[in-house]
């Protein structure tokens, strides 16, 4: 997908979202706009646009025709990183300077005719005072510095926002001569924008403090074996990096000279320190609390699984959840209705309840003022965005404000069992050669067979043999049957691995009695079975165990206390060997031997009986059911590639206890956001009523409106902390 960024200084609020919305109108599909608040980024993909490169230079004209300076993202992190802090100092200029001339205006016209005078008077005979006027003067100019163009583009494109709304009180309150309320609204607006900026870098710090994780160089070995420190850009792949107690890992490698003890809290979530040894992988960021220790990178600076947790985490904030579509919809037809809702509610009481012109214009545009729809925009996006950082803190990736949503609503959970349930760390226990093999034989054609192969059952046998010191070449031809196992040429002859019940398929004639009872018996004893035949004959099998992972029972009994209606595992393990797992678990359903379709089937069933199903696995066989399911949730540490890709969420410590936490935080996020808007709604409401009886006044209304945005912007990053 072709997509193009752009750095966008002042996008922190959906009404600048709205305003690009708009400007972009005809020559971009909005479909095709995503906007990143804390960042100030907006992304267009350009896939659907003919020549869209092309369109760039016109796409930054019409931005700037709106009052937004605009350039590529490139461009930005290259030479401008400055410009963002340069425009907050001059906005945070502009605001005081308008507050200072408010206050010097008041100040002198409190001194000639008294302070009430001054805060609830007739202002229309400050001319009479140039000094008055020029004073407050001064503070809407600066105060409307940034305010003022945003309203003249919302005029030409016919598309009412706040801006307008709050430009319209201002030159009207000016024209019934209330001029220290026209200064008080244009000053309190701009800091209430001012403020809502600074939120937004404080929920942008939460992904920020993730990129200060790693540290910018490493002490490489150069090839004269000597120490020299780089730049982690400049490193390749296979470099030897020594990294001493106390520092900070600075790429994804394997341990090569060590047993570090790792603090990987900031990429898994894991609070105990994790002992590491030889081939053992360390993360970029993670932290060496003991021994030092050599380590060889396996990814380039940009590829590390830190990188990867900051791309997901951005990409997510693009991924606007159901609540927040909601309110920007909401939102697009409330402002307009406001407006014309203030001015009939300004000719009614002018011409039916005697009140005159003046104070019937002066309502409406108290109206005006209460109405903005600030504090509702703001507090969904920063809901959601400080909701995404605080589960990414806690080990847990979220691909988008909709799935953070999801888990809240959750009424049943399909879990896979090797490698979810199970801890997936199986291994041997029998080898039962057949047909004039040996032991030794048929586990060199099982690591022939199984070389390449990520499962768990086949890392058993991988590690038997490693530890037999076997050496075998990976098998030819290799053929993975999903679900079922794997086949190949070894010495030119064709060998299959799988289940019992692949046997089944490939020579029932061959399976006698005392084979079936062996491999029954064992079957029965909770060992899956691993069959091995060739052309002719079965070559013999191998018994393997996974042991429940030991916070699983708890896990499932936290998750029926938290409402889950069904807890289900589905298994391509024989029926006996899930039974054995079951027996220590709450289940309310167990299904074995299946095949990547039949896991798909049952996950489907759950999604029509449930209003919303979630899958856990950790395998390729997974992934179908992973993406059927209304959530699908990827074991990160154990899981395959395309598990974690086709997942929306993915835990990456492979601990389920953040699972019921998840579930937790889910609906504390949608608490928060709901509470945000019935507050946001309740101020409106009250003080709609108070305009109505003509006890509101345009700066309290507006002190109101910037009083609700404070709460709910705090409120909403409360949820950076962990209350559970």
């Amino acid at each position: 997908m072709s997509k193009q960024y752009f750095k966008v200084f002042g996008l922190d609020c959906i009404e600048e979202a709205n305003l690009i919305r708009r400007s972009l109108s005809g020559l971009i599909n909005e479909k095709d706009l995503a906007f990143d608040y804390l960042q100030g980024k907006l992304v267009i993909n350009l896939d659907n646009t003919p020549n869209g490169t092309a369109l760039i230079p016109e796409i930054q004209l019409r931005l700037k025709n709106t009052g937004l300076h605009c350039i590529l993202w490139d461009t930005y992190i290259q030479q401008a990183k400055n410009k963002a802090s340069q425009l907050q100092k001059q906005k945070r200029r502009l605001t005081l300077g308008s507050g200072f001339f408010l206050f010097l205006g008041f100040f002198y016209h409190g001194k000639l005719h008294g302070w009430m005078e001054a805060l609830t008077g007739d202002h229309s005979f400050i001319f009479q005072y140039p000094l008055i006027a020029i004073l407050y003067g001064a503070a809407i100019v600066l105060g409307g510095w940034f305010i003022f163009p945003k309203a003249l583009s919302a005029i030409r494109h016919r598309r009412p926002d706040m801006n307008l709304l709050m430009t319209i009180a201002v030159f009207g309150a000016i024209l019934i001569g209330q001029w220290f309320e026209a200064a008080s609204v244009t000053f309190l607006f701009s800091l209430a924008l001012l403020i809502e900026s600074w939120s937004i870098e404080s929920a942008k710090n939460a992904i920020q403090e993730l990129m200060k994780l790693t540290p910018p160089t490493a002490k490489m070995y150069d090839t004269n074996g000597k120490i020299v420190e780089k730049p982690i850009e400049t490193i390749p792949i296979n470099s030897i990096i020594l990294v001493n107690p106390g520092e900070k890992i600075p790429l994804d490698g394997v341990v090569t000279s060590g047993t570090p003890s790792i603090n990987q809290s900031s990429i898994t979530g894991e609070s105990v320190p994790v002992h590491k040894k030889i081939n053992d992988e360390v993360y970029a960021g993670t932290l060496n609390g003991s021994h030092s220790f050599e380590f060889k990178t396996t990814q380039l600076a940009n590829d590390t699984m830190l990188a990867h947790i900051i791309h997901l985490i951005e990409e997510a904030q693009y991924q606007r959840s159901s609540k927040e579509q909601w309110v920007t919809q909401f939102a697009r037809y409330y402002t307009p209705a406001t407006i014309l809702t203030a001015f009939i509610t300004a000719a009614v009481s002018w011409l039916f309840f005697d009140h005159s012109l003046a104070d019937s214009f002066y309502q409406a545009l108290v109206l005006l003022v209460i109405a903005c729809p600030c504090a509702l925009v703001i507090s969904t996006p920063i809901s959601i965005v400080a909701g995404l950082s605080r589960a990414a803190r806690n080990g847990i990736l979220i691909k988008g404000g909709n799935f953070l949503e999801i888990p809240a609503q959750l009424k049943a959970i399909a879990f896979d069992k090797t490698g979810t349930l199970t801890t997936g760390k199986a291994s041997i226990q029998q080898i039962i050669p057949l047909n004039g093999h040996t032991e030794q034989e048929l586990l060199t054609i099982a690591y022939a067979l199984e070389i390449y192969s990520t499962h768990p059952l086949a890392q058993a046998v991988i590690e038997k043999a490693k530890e037999e010191k076997l050496a075998s070449s990976p098998a030819q031809n290799l053929t993975l049957l999903p679900g079922k196992g794997v086949e190949g040429y070894i010495n030119e002859e064709n060998y299959w691995l799988g289940s019992h019940r692949l046997l089944h398929e490939k020579m029932p004639e061959q399976e006698t009695e005392e084979f079936h009872q062996k491999a029954l018996n064992l079957e029965n004893k909770g060992f899956s079975v691993i069959t091995i035949g060739k052309k002719n004959h079965i070559c013999g099998l191998i018994s393997v165990s996974d042991s429940l992972r030991k916070d699983a029972p708890t896990v499932l009994r936290q998750l029926k206390q938290l409402g889950i209606q069904h807890i289900a595992m589905l298994t391509g393990d024989n029926q006996a060997t899930a039974e054995s797992i079951a027996h220590s678990c709450e289940l309310d359903s167990v299904e074995a031997e299946l095949l990547p379709q039949d896991k798909l089937k049952i996950v489907q069933k759950l999604s029509q009986q449930y209003s919303c199903t979630a899958m856990v696995g950790d395998g390729v066989n997974d992934a179908p059911a992973l993406a059927a399911a209304h959530l699908g949730i990827a074991m990160g540490t154990a899981g395959s590639d395309t598990a974690i890709e086709t997942s929306d969420i993915t835990l990456m410590s492979d601990d389920l206890s953040k699972i019921p936490w998840l579930i937790q935080h889910s609906r504390r996020v949608l608490k928060t956001i709901q509470v945000n808007i019935a507050f946001s709604l309740l101020i409106k409401m009250i003080f709609i009523m108070l305009a109505f009886f003509g006890k509101a006044a345009l700066w309290m209304a507006i002190t109101a409106d910037m009083g609700a945005s404070l709460l709910v912007i705090f409120n909403s990053l409360r949820l950076l902390k962990d209350s559970h």
